[in-house]
């Protein structure tokens, strides 16, 4: 590990240096490993193949041509000739090999964290992308279910339509699903893909949730998103069909951004509680649906995304008007700049919501340079990192009192840890 740079700041990750340095040491690990005599590994092959044949073979594909989108492979492996899938497979086999141990070793690290956090009391929420990238093994191995053409080239990608903010739209790229394939075979790959969730989490936060009512489609090759329009997604009989497949799961249904009365009918319908971000209630010129006051139980609510910023940065942005406003709502004439983080957190954990979820950042009371991610930019993102200590007793305790006082936390729960906080 020494002779590895993973950089040296501890307040923030180098994903950069992560992914690159990383292999060096995990290949030694896969050499010495003697995997093939672990019965466990074979038995995490064999269940999901499915999955992992594809995906162990597109990654050893892609190094071979120097990491490239499978697009710009050879026309033979591109288009999964049968020949061309023998011959990689046959050429490349320890090399795929090695990417079904790291997933193998991944499930197994994954599988024991979850199980001691479980023990604990505390359940995984996952995150779901409604989206797969284009550059992934889910679109190179399954071309069917996807708008591609006899080339499997994308017809039309993912997007957002021209608003306020901005004149052009958003471009995401992504391949839009063929919905009348999907319907066809009764969702099979969406169970699949949701069974999978349920294997690492608990709960399971479907993003961009209106793209299963009505989805931006953009034509491919376009430069933003002005020529795209909206077509019809599966609606409500995909979540029922997985609820006949798979049983009633944990669901949260983020829908955020542009609403509309089929959108919402859509979230209603399905019954998953849907999302609300103190951030965006502060309005006093409109009403925005986000105000505790306007909350029924099924929902989860949020001082911010991670799409947002931190409370702290987002006061300092606020206007006099939306400031006043605040503190109206807060029924306080003042309130000290260094303590607005704590009202918010009150503010969501007091409200009806059935779940409240309140970043790190905001109980810590950082400012902007903790955001995690400013959305449709590239470069420092995702990079804050917790570190060690900054969880002090004090906030430890203030955190339980208020949790406890919202009643959001088992008295029985609360009694036996009570020890182990005030040992802290």
């Amino acid at each position: 590990c020494d002779a590895c740079d993973f950089g040296n700041d501890p307040a923030q990750v180098d994903y950069g240096k992560l992914y690159q340095e990383r292999f060096r040491l995990l290949r030694k690990a896969y050499e010495r490993s003697e995997i093939y005599k672990n019965p466990r590994f074979h038995e995490f092959v064999r269940e999901n193949a499915f999955w992992l044949e594809d995906y162990a073979l597109f990654m050893a594909v892609k190094n071979c041509f120097g990491g490239a989108p499978w697009n710009e492979w050879a026309e033979d492996i591109r288009l999964r000739w049968g020949f061309a899938l023998d011959y990689y497979r046959e050429t490349y086999y320890y090399e795929i090999e090695f990417y079904k141990y790291l997933q193998f070793i991944f499930m197994e690290q994954w599988t024991k964290l979850k199980s001691y956090a479980n023990e604990k009391g505390i359940r995984v929420i996952g995150d779901l992308p409604i989206y797969v990238a284009f550059d992934s093994a889910d679109a190179w191995a399954n071309p069917q279910l996807f708008q591609f053409d006899e080339e499997n080239l994308p017809t039309a990608v993912a997007g957002c339509p021209p608003d306020a903010f901005s004149a052009t739209g958003q471009l995401w790229g992504n391949p839009l699903y063929r919905w009348e394939y999907h319907r066809n075979t009764d969702y099979d790959w969406w169970t699949k893909r949701m069974a999978h969730c349920y294997e690492l989490y608990d709960v399971v936060r479907i993003d961009h949730f209106r793209g299963f009512d009505e989805y931006f489609s953009i034509p491919y090759g376009a430069e933003t998103a002005v020529d795209g329009h909206w077509e019809k997604g599966p609606g409500i009989e995909l979540f029922h069909t997985l609820e006949r497949r798979l049983g009633a799961r944990e669901v949260i249904a983020e829908d955020l951004g542009l609403m509309t009365p089929s959108v919402e009918r859509l979230v209603k319908d399905s019954g998953y509680p849907n999302m609300k971000v103190l951030e965006f209630a502060f309005e006093p010129e409109k009403e925005t649906g986000y105000l505790p006051h306007e909350y029924d139980k099924n929902c989860v609510v949020y001082t911010g995304t991670h799409d947002n910023d931190t409370i702290i940065s987002w006061y300092h942005t606020l206007e006099k008007a939306q400031r006043e406003f605040l503190l109206e709502y807060l029924d306080r004439e003042e309130l000290p700049e260094e303590r607005i983080h704590w009202a918010m957190i009150q503010l969501a954990m007091m409200s009806t919501a059935c779940l409240c979820v309140i970043p790190i950042q905001d109980y810590l009371g950082l400012g902007n340079e903790a955001r995690m991610n400013h959305p449709s930019t590239l470069g420092c993102n995702w990079k804050w990192r917790l570190r060690k200590g900054e969880f002090t007793p004090e906030l430890l305790k203030s955190i339980k009192k208020l949790t406890m006082r919202s009643f959001r936390m088992e008295r029985r729960t609360a009694k036996k840890r009570q020890e182990k906080i005030e040992r802290v």
